[in-house]
């Protein structure tokens, strides 16, 4: 039997040669870069306790694929952006995928769309409570020594429903149908420390004050003297959470909505603010220059209805040429009465917590939880999660280090306003892949072509010599060797 293998139709855009196809027997894969991800999760055990932490109800010797494999399977898969589990019917035969599940690539194909339809639904909520602590452990050993302080960020990330999955309600707020996840995140190092999946219709803050005291409990028994920051918007400022941080101790900064009270107490500094603004324009207009914005700041005790007790509360009167807003932040932080300006930035530092939050709906595809079980999309959202902290971790491990303060000038956490926005802005611009985005990772990195070739001694993997980031590839995997290297370890001649 002759197989045809050019295909039949010939291009004929260039001119006097014409362009063919051919298939061929060759093992070829469009993401070799995840190689990467997989050294290190080797290196982390990440997938490897989170497997082990799931209840597997099959029979093992019936059981064609682990937990273990298929974890790998999903995680990797959204990593590469393939999210859904209808994308394991064309990839269970790729080759770096079998690789990433530890199979060769001769060896039988992955789960398919079924089998991992049936994976997530087989989850119960004993190994949802288990996966909890698990994302605590593994954030508590990412320290190599006990940290000073800790910065943890709540924020609710609305996630839209792809059909009529349970517990998924219509939210006014958002206009449409959702599930709404709470996300505690660390400021120190971007880790995911906590998920929560709520029903479509919660308030931003339910759950909120459980799961805060649990995390406290569970890092004071680490490190009992360590300082904890607690962030939130206004959403989570209800005297529940306050009263939580107070009794545990613990510093917060939660944004507070303006109401009539507010307004007339900082009604003066608004004046003042309106009034620099105005001298500001004019010395602009003298000096030929764009007039910059005018941030007045001032605090003071304040008792809402519902409160036990008064609370200090820093506002914010800014003016610029999109017009006036004043913002109120209620706090707890010692010195918060003398720098109201820096407590403010301060709780501004979320900005960063909520772009992880981005990356990790928008990128990681997070809002993709189209199982129709509440458990098993609870589940989705760890194997997200892990893949979010999978790359957290990568990224932190390449990251350039910071450039040496200038004598005279500010170190970068002291920074505010224009001067701090300039700092994050030219740090990404250096380095490319220790600020990237999932996107960026996956342009640069995981999405390259390789060739497989495998013998009964070792995977060669061959890249193209014409891969414009083939030296950063190689930089990549020198930092992540040597990041693990023991010192006993000789290094291998090239």
């Amino acid at each position: 039997m002759i197989v045809q293998t050019v295909l039949p139709q010939t291009m004929d855009f260039l001119p006097g040669t014409p362009i063919l196809f051919q298939s061929c027997d060759i093992h070829l894969s469009g993401d070799g870069g995840l190689l990467v991800f997989r050294q290190l999760d080797e290196q982390l055990g990440f997938t490897q306790t989170f497997a082990s932490a799931l209840h597997d109800p099959r029979d093992p010797e019936l059981a064609e694929h682990t937990f273990l494999e298929m974890v790998h399977q999903r995680v990797y898969g959204i990593l590469a952006e393939y999210e859904d589990q209808n994308d394991a019917d064309t990839l269970r035969t790729d080759p770096i995928f079998k690789l990433l599940v530890g199979r060769g690539i001769d060896e039988p194909d992955l789960a398919s769309q079924p089998t991992l339809s049936r994976f997530e639904n087989s989850i119960d909520i004993p190994s949802l409570k288990r996966l909890r602590d698990l994302f605590i452990q593994q954030f508590l050993d990412s320290f190599d020594s006990p940290p000073r302080h800790l910065v943890f960020d709540l924020d609710a990330v609305d996630e839209p429903a792809h059909g009529k999955q349970q517990l998924t309600f219509w939210h006014n707020y958002y206009d449409q149908n959702q599930y709404l996840p709470l996300i505690i995140t660390c400021a120190n190092n971007d880790l995911l420390v906590m998920l929560s999946l709520r029903h479509g219709s919660a308030h931003a803050a339910l759950g909120a004050a459980d799961d805060l005291e649990y995390l406290i409990e569970r890092v004071r028994q680490r490190w009992p003297d360590v300082a904890l920051y607690v962030r939130g918007d206004c959403a989570f400022g209800i005297p529940e959470l306050y009263e939580v941080c107070e009794r545990q101790r613990v510093s917060y900064l939660f944004g507070l909505t303006g109401n009539v009270v507010l307004l007339r107490q900082s009604e003066q500094l608004m004046e003042q603010a309106l009034a620099a603004w105005q001298q500001e324009q004019q010395a602009a207009r003298e000096q030929q220059r764009q007039a910059r914005p005018v941030r007045l700041f001032e605090g003071f005790w304040y008792q809402a209805g519902t409160w036990d007790k008064p609370r200090w509360v820093v506002v914010k009167a800014e003016v610029n040429e999109q017009g006036s807003q004043r913002r109120f932040v209620v706090t707890n932080r010692p010195g918060a009465a003398l720098f109201p300006e820096a407590c403010y930035d301060e709780y501004g530092g979320r900005g960063e917590s909520e772009n992880r939050h981005k990356e990790f709906k928008c990128d990681l595809h997070m809002d993709r939880l189209s199982d129709h079980r509440f458990v098993a999309n609870y589940f989705r959202l760890y194997l997200h999660g892990l893949a979010m902290n999978l790359l957290v971790r990568l990224r932190r491990l390449v990251a350039l280090p910071q450039p040496p303060v200038v004598e005279g000038q500010l170190p970068h956490e002291a920074l505010a306003g224009a001067q701090r926005q300039q700092h994050f802005r030219q740090r990404r611009q250096r380095d490319v892949l220790g600020e990237g985005q999932p996107a960026t990772w996956r342009q640069m990195l995981i999405k390259v072509a390789v060739q497989v070739v495998q013998s009964s001694r070792r995977v060669l993997l061959k890249l193209s010599s014409e891969w414009p980031y083939l030296e950063l590839f190689q930089q990549i995997v020198q930092r992540l060797f040597q990041a693990f290297a023991s010192p006993a370890t000789p290094e291998i001649s090239q």
